[in-house]
């Protein structure tokens, strides 16, 4: 649609209100409901919006280490620029006019903390060396018959899947709540959020989407937008969605694997296949592999944001624990698919399905794209066989407080993502951590309670 046809579409859609949204730092949709008139009068401006989304924690809870905002600056508004080429509509919605939009600093300048602009930064770099980045995400996530009131009534204990048992890949499955499992496919690609693949993976009620691919900030908006309507679907048939990287410790983790190449300008040759390399791997393919093995302990945070993220990345459980990379092996971090002209794409397999979109595939071609700046070699030979036993090339950080040290110090970080980023971002994952160490678990009371 043409921006006049998007603006007569607001003007003329029966409900007179549009629906906005903007991705805070944990990739949550912080938005509301406008006017008609409203978003008309500021279409080719900006919105005031306040800044608290990026002063507050996922639950709603002030930070109280960071700089960006906060008491200090009275959480003032912010000048938030709405994007109309994300306009869509949101068919469980009757087709309210939806729009993304993004943090600006008031003077027209970008956002050194809003996700979104971060990409766009990075996606500027790629650009001016001659690439066009081409990315989608795909995600695994538990679905339970259940409501938000039920999940706090039960204060989330033995909830119940959608189905039980592990259903890998089933057909059988796919049809018992066949309902829900339509709708998800049918709705996605009305809300265009086209998937290229929709299956039950193993775990009781889990499924798996892969969304499909384009260029990188359609694909982030698409990936911020899936994890939501999911969810936003689900509600409409009795059922909650989670995201979490591993919400129990007896069942597989939740990914969120990144699918990535880099084109030329006009979009017409893959640049990272070549046919007469043994493994059909173009140099800047290598040096794109050889970036992100080089920068992945430095910014892991960006590819597991959580406390929970790390339950997920253990041995043996479909997620990687080393630095190591391979062909079409799902033991590694890096798994490189070269088998033809077309679809020669790097995945990486470290992010889980609890990452912000934004910020995951920022890391991603910002650390590749060093690889290729710095004109690194990829030494390290491919892994053969078990990824989780090389230990060779150094092993992930174990936990977000390690993760996160390590980034906050790292002039390889404030290198891809600018120094103000960096600061933002730790003091938010140095708050993640804190409020995990202090609260009491269930695992501590059933092990010492009674018997210490």
């Amino acid at each position: 649609m043409t921006k006049q046809e998007i603006l007569d579409y607001v003007k003329q859609h029966p409900s007179g209100k549009v629906k906005v949204a903007i991705s805070d730092i944990d990739g949550v949709l912080r938005g509301k409901y406008i006017a008609s008139e409203k978003f008309l009068g500021l279409v080719s401006g900006t919105m005031g919006f306040c800044d608290v989304v990026f002063g507050w924690d996922m639950n709603d809870v002030a930070y109280d280490n960071a700089t960006y905002t906060g008491w200090h600056t009275g959480y003032p508004d912010a000048d938030v620029q709405l994007d109309i080429n994300t306009f869509r509509r949101v068919p469980w919605e009757n087709e309210v006019p939806f729009f993304l939009g993004e943090f600006a600093d008031g003077k027209g300048e970008s956002s050194p903390v809003c996700p979104r602009q971060l990409l766009r930064k990075v996606l500027r770099d790629a650009e001016g060396a001659g690439f066009k980045p081409s990315f989608s995400q795909e995600f695994e996530w538990f679905n339970f018959q259940e409501t938000p009131d039920s999940l706090h009534e039960k204060k989330f204990n033995n909830l119940t899947a959608l189905s039980p048992g592990m259903f890998g890949y089933s057909i059988l499955r796919t049809t018992l709540k066949n309902d829900f499992f339509s709708d998800l496919f049918d709705l996605l690609k009305r809300f265009d959020v086209p998937l290229e693949g929709l299956h039950t993976e193993t775990g009781p009620g889990v499924y798996e989407a892969a969304i499909a691919h384009t260029d990188i900030l359609t694909a982030a908006d698409r990936a911020v937008l899936f994890k939501t309507a999911v969810k936003e679907i689900a509600y409409r048939h009795g059922i909650i969605a989670t995201f979490m990287a591993k919400w129990n410790e007896a069942l597989p983790g939740c990914g969120g694997h990144v699918h990535q190449s880099l084109w030329d300008e006009q979009q017409q040759e893959n640049l990272f296949y070549d046919y007469d390399d043994p493994l059909h791997m173009s140099g800047l393919m290598k040096q794109y592999v050889a970036g992100q093995l080089f920068c992945l302990p430095h910014i892991l945070p960006m590819y597991a944001p959580t406390v929970n993220s790390y339950k997920r990345l253990v041995e043996g459980a479909w997620a990687p624990t080393t630095l190591t990379w391979g062909r079409d092996n799902r033991t590694v971090a890096l798994r490189v698919l070269s088998g033809s002209k077309k679809s020669a794409r790097l995945e990486t397999r470290v992010p889980g399905a609890d990452t912000n979109p934004y910020l995951v595939m920022a890391a991603c071609l910002a650390s590749g794209l060093y690889g290729i700046r710095h004109g690194l070699s990829l030494d390290q030979p491919a892994v053969i066989g078990n990824g989780y036993r090389d230990f060779s090339h150094g092993t992930l950080p174990r936990n977000l407080d390690e993760a996160t040290r390590h980034m906050k110090h790292s002039p390889v970080a404030e290198e891809l993502l600018g120094a103000e980023f960096v600061a933002h971002f730790t003091a938010t994952r140095e708050w993640e951590w804190r409020q995990y160490a202090k609260a009491v678990t269930d695992w501590e009371l059933k092990r010492y309670f009674e018997i210490i």
